[in-house]
């Protein structure tokens, strides 16, 4: 019941980062930006350095299910889908962009919730640095999946809705995950490959080819953040 709460938390991420689109709110969508690059941070560390080393204990074979979460979202949002980055979509595209940017991004918010129920299978400590990981990109999740909608002509109302699907999604896969044995079993793996993809190959590109001092800091400063909140974390739960 309580990963529950975490998965409502995240999805209400995508919905602020939706109406923050539909409601056009310049100031907060510059914020939702900047937080591109200290999420990208956060989210590598946690995989890499939170996720990994638990999904290796169960030994090696857990590393191909990485491999395949990874495969799996590439071939989701950028095989299938025909126009997709994460970030706010300014110029125009058509209907079915949208569409498969929507099934696109529904597995892979279908794994947040994975992400976030098996963290917690582990460990709270875990579960909480996992949690704090995918409400970080919710809030660009619900921008990208908007500002596509809109921009290929959908209403807003439907925009919003494009949103609520991706927040019913990543619950789907909280409850799923406490209810289906292979997920028990190997969804922490193929999260991690999910979440590796979405870190390095979504969200570092966005920011790239920003140069200067404040996306440098922002990136480092999220992998920082997570040292300090697994520390933190740390002290809390002894």
């Amino acid at each position: 019941m309580t990963t529950l709460w975490f998965a409502l938390a995240a999805a209400l991420g995508n919905m602020a980062g939706a109406v923050a689109v539909v409601r056009s709110l310049r100031r907060e969508l510059r914020f939702i930006d900047a937080c591109l690059a200290f999420g990208a941070g956060f989210m590598l560390a946690v995989a890499l350095l939170g996720v990994l080393p638990e999904v290796l204990r169960e030994g090696e074979g857990e590393a191909l299910y990485v491999f395949g979460g990874y495969l799996a979202v590439h071939l989701a949002q950028h095989v299938f889908t025909h126009h997709f980055h994460f970030g706010e979509e300014t110029h125009r595209v058509s209907r079915s962009a949208g569409v498969t940017a929507l099934l696109g991004l529904t597995l892979h918010t279908f794994f947040d919730g994975v992400a976030i129920a098996s963290g917690f299978l582990v460990s709270g400590e875990l579960g909480l640095l996992l949690f704090l990981a995918v409400l970080i990109h919710k809030l660009p999740e619900g921008v990208t999946i908007a500002s596509v909608m809109i921009a290929g002509g959908e209403s807003r109302s439907r925009a919003l809705g494009a949103a609520a699907v991706l927040g019913l999604a990543t619950i789907l896969g909280v409850v799923l995950t406490e209810l289906v044995a292979p997920l028990a079993s190997h969804g922490l793996a193929i999260s991690a490959g999910v979440t590796i993809y979405v870190a390095a190959s979504n969200l570092v590109p966005e920011f790239q080819a920003k140069r200067g001092w404040p996306t440098a800091l922002a990136f480092f400063g999220g992998a920082m953040g997570f040292f300090l909140t697994e520390r933190l974390l740390d002290l809390w739960m002894r």
